[in-house]
């Protein structure tokens, strides 16, 4: 008889198990996750009706390739560009939460006696809640499109981050035994130092080798590269002591802007699903029953903690956003459980041995019951709102309007935000790469050099140069470069901000010099290093220009790079229709064109210009055949149809901006959601919103009535304004506040 390994075995028995509980979970409607876990607690040494695994060591191994893949799955949908996209009122929502979470599942383990160790990672388990389990849900629900959940997958994203933050944090931690601030510092610096250099490096090179590579690439080869790549990246997070699905999550981060996304997340569900199931299935297999039963009442109470925690912490978040009472408790109802982030988080303490045995099985005793609840919960969202509502005071309702109404504010970027923000952005990136090229520098290039080449002083003499030819862009982009040189130029024409903007100047060639002593020093003594330095800020004045250039093609690499996704949906969207002429093609709205907050009835797009708005692009979501009475926001994306010469002119219009003043102010006001009340003496009253001359007399819009109790937003401009009505305004605040000045003089 031919010996059959047991690796084989237990993964047969492992695979069999799961297909089963798969079917049958499938049948009854249930989350697959629940049944891997219920598959391998079968198989797991803990029950004895089924055969039962024979190396859990073995299958170990294979869990920790299945979080690799999971994470790396989740990295791919994850994109950094979503997490700047997210909205200030997710972000607050998540911040909450989590803060909320951790308090209480380290006050909640204390409380149940459990060492320090055990209640901290029982917080980082209890405030990560799991995207796959909402997803399902909502889709099942057919709430995907409402507002809330557009809400929820802010936060989920600014978890998924919070998540890697909190596996450092842990292991960290876990390592040295204490509280040590310093130590957490360092570990978020460190984390965000090789964030920052891994996405910027990455997405430098792997979409131009994809793309170079894109005509030998089939499926198969495709998915080969991809998961080498991913395992490229483990093993740099290894090496410098992250964990293995940190680097997973970067790949996947990475690759999520290329082009091949979808491609590559496409080939890869695969071979997630199975390492996933292997995983889930692990984490059944570590489960006692025994240790379930004997903790089932701190089971109970950490389910309510989780469930009634959550929901309080996000409502609470969203009423602190200003999203109103029901999109904050509907937003709250939906992520209160745990789930796959919670899992590998307990499994980190295992492996580390800094947690007790109970905490695992607690874990996933506590994530499959908030499963199960997840969908009735949502389900109850509308029904609690109405009661809560019912049960609040009339002026707490008013003040919750008012408050969420107020927190919908417009505003415009002054000037000096702009510069200061690119000063700082472009600050904290060149650091990061010119930092790098200097340890990577002393602690590779010049021991390779003198250890193979050249010894001594001449070693260090040639790692200076190869250095330098890779810092050199970034020394001049950091220095000289002004990437917002209109903005800059508007603050210079006011002759008492100079002194300012020359302090600044200052400060980054300073900043830049520093970074070349940094260099030096490190394989020069101090004395070389002084002479050097002069010598080298020579050279950097004499090639100024090359370097410039150098740097251009860098820069201009890599935000087509960056933006290559959107760049090539762009382009399937411009067809051309033949024998018109025409085509279809977009413009990107800023912030402060002239379009800004206008209604398509007021813009009469087709009456002036020809062409029609298709689509409008608004945060993820498209306005199909937009109606007359739909505006446009900052940021939008303007899906229009037209011949070339209709679109040239539509583009000029589209693109135009606010104008600056001959004595160098800009003519740019605050603009802001104001309200105001008709009065019996107002000149506004018994007139239509038309005739009422709001808008040529605020520079603004009348956006939302309140008449008798009933609120009506875009009001129709036929409507009569009548007494004690409310307008809501977007416009500047100090014309509105004339408008009133104006009816109470009259």
């Amino acid at each position: 008889m031919t010996h059959l390994p047991h690796l084989v075995m237990d993964l047969g028995l492992i695979l069999g198990a799961a297909g089963i509980t798969t079917l049958i979970f499938k049948k009854l409607k249930q989350p697959l996750v629940l049944g891997y876990i219920i598959a391998g607690l079968l198989v797991g040494p803990h029950f004895n009706l089924f055969p039962t695994i024979i190396e859990i060591e073995n299958i170990n191994v294979w869990a920790e390739i299945g979080v690799i893949f999971l994470l790396f799955s989740l990295g791919l949908e994850f994109s950094f560009k979503k997490l700047v996209k997210v909205g200030g009122a997710s972000s607050i929502m998540a911040g909450v939460e989590v803060i909320v979470m951790l308090l209480l599942g380290y006050l909640t383990g204390k409380m149940l006696g459990w060492s320090t160790m055990d209640s901290v990672f029982l917080g980082g388990i209890l405030s990560i809640s799991s995207t796959t389990i909402i997803i399902r849900a909502f889709d099942e629900l057919g709430v995907k499109s409402q507002r809330f959940a557009g809400l929820v997958f802010g936060v989920l994203i600014v978890e998924d981050l919070v998540a890697i933050l909190l596996l450092v944090l842990l292991s960290t931690l876990a390592v040295s035994q204490q509280f040590a601030g310093t130590e957490m510092l360092q570990a978020v610096l460190k984390l965000a130092f090789f964030l920052v250099v891994w996405f910027l490096a990455g997405i430098f090179l792997i979409p131009t080798f994809l793309r170079k590579a894109s005509k030998l690439m089939n499926d198969e080869t495709l998915l080969i590269v991809s998961i080498a790549l991913c395992f490229i990246m483990v093993i740099l997070a290894a090496q410098v002591g992250f964990s293995p699905a940190l680097g997973a999550f970067i790949m996947g981060s990475i690759l999520a802007e290329t082009t091949k996304a979808e491609k590559i997340e496409h080939l890869v569900t695969s071979v997630k699903d199975l390492f996933g199931a292997i995983f889930f299935v692990s984490v059944g297999i570590l489960i006692n029953p025994a240790m379930i039963v004997e903790y089932a009442g701190p089971i109970a109470l950490i389910t309510v903690v989780t469930i009634v925690g959550k929901m309080v912490s996000i409502t609470g978040g969203g009423l602190m956003a200003g999203q109103g009472l029901r999109t904050s408790i509907q937003s709250g109802m939906s992520v209160s459980q745990i789930g796959e982030f919670s899992f590998i988080i307990a499994t980190l303490g295992l492996t580390l041995n800094v947690t007790s045995d109970f905490l695992y099985p607690v874990a996933v005793a506590v994530s499959a019951i908030t499963t199960f609840t997840t969908p009735y919960m949502i389900k109850l969202a509308d029904p609690l709102h109405r009661s809560v509502e019912g049960m609040l005071p009339e002026r707490w309702k008013t003040s919750l309007n008012e408050y969420s109404s107020g927190a919908e504010t417009i505003s415009t970027v002054s000037d000096w935000k702009i510069v200061l923000r690119s000063y700082v952005i472009n600050l904290v990136v060149y650091s990061v790469i010119l930092i790098a090229i200097v340890l990577a520098s002393g602690n590779f290039l010049y021991p390779f050099i003198t250890e193979n080449f050249i010894n001594g002083v001449w070693g260090g003499v040639a790692t200076v140069a190869i250095a330098l030819v890779f810092m050199a862009p970034f020394l001049w982009a950091m220095a000289v470069y002004h990437p917002q040189k209109e903005a800059q130029g508007r603050i210079w024409a006011n002759r008492n901000y100079r002194s300012l903007i020359i302090v600044l100047e200052f400060t980054r060639v300073g900043i830049a010099i520093l970074f070349i002593g940094f260099l030096l020093n490190q394989v020069l003594s101090v004395q070389v290093a002084i002479v050097s330095s002069l010598f080298i800020i020579g050279l950097l004045v004499v090639f100024s220009r090359r370097i410039q250039n150098f740097y251009t093609r860098i820069e201009d690499r890599f935000m087509s790079n960056l933006n290559a996704r959107e760049i090539e949906a762009a382009s399937k969207m411009t067809h051309t229709l033949v024998p018109w002429d025409a085509h279809l093609t977009s413009f990107e709205v800023s912030p402060n064109a002239v379009v800004v907050g206008k209604s398509m009835i007021e813009l009469q797009i087709r009456e002036k210009y020809g062409v029609n708005v298709a689509v409008i692009e608004r945060e993820g979501r498209n306005i199909m055949a937009p109606t007359r009475n739909e505006r446009i926001f900052p940021g939008d994306k303007i899906y229009v149809f037209g011949t070339d010469e209709q679109i040239e002119a539509f583009s000029e219009f589209v693109n135009e901006e606010f104008i600056p003043s001959s004595n160098g102010e800009t003519t740019r006001e605050e603009i802001s959601l104001q309200k105001l009340v008709v009065s019996p003496a107002s000149r506004l009253l018994g007139k239509t919103v038309r005739e009422s001359g709001v808008r040529e007399k605020t520079k603004g819009l009348i956006v939302g009535i309140e008449k008798n109790g009933e609120r009506m937003l875009n009001p129709d401009s036929e409507l009569v304004i009548g007494e004690g009505d409310i307008l809501w305004i977007v416009g500047s605040p100090w014309r509105i506040k004339q408008l009133e000045a104006a009816r109470q003089e009259a």
